[in-house]
């Protein structure tokens, strides 16, 4: 996990509510920073923009259903 200036501004899905569970996503640079709407203390994981596109295709397409 890269350290990124707290000026980073963090954007929820707008799919979203208050009572479900949910992802923020910032850029900072090249970088896609992605954390936990719930806990963004707890920190964020560093993508290239390239390997955010394959992630959110593969949660999309369910590829990654089993996993929850």
């Amino acid at each position: 996990m890269s350290h990124h200036p707290t000026t980073t501004t963090w954007r929820k899905s707008t799919y979203s509510s208050s009572t479900q569970n949910c992802v923020e996503l910032a850029t900072a640079g090249p970088d896609a920073l992605l954390r936990d709407s719930k806990h963004p203390e707890a920190g964020h994981l560093t993508f290239t923009r390239t390997e955010l596109a394959a992630l959110v295709a593969a949660a999309s397409a369910g590829e990654l259903d089993h996993l929850t």
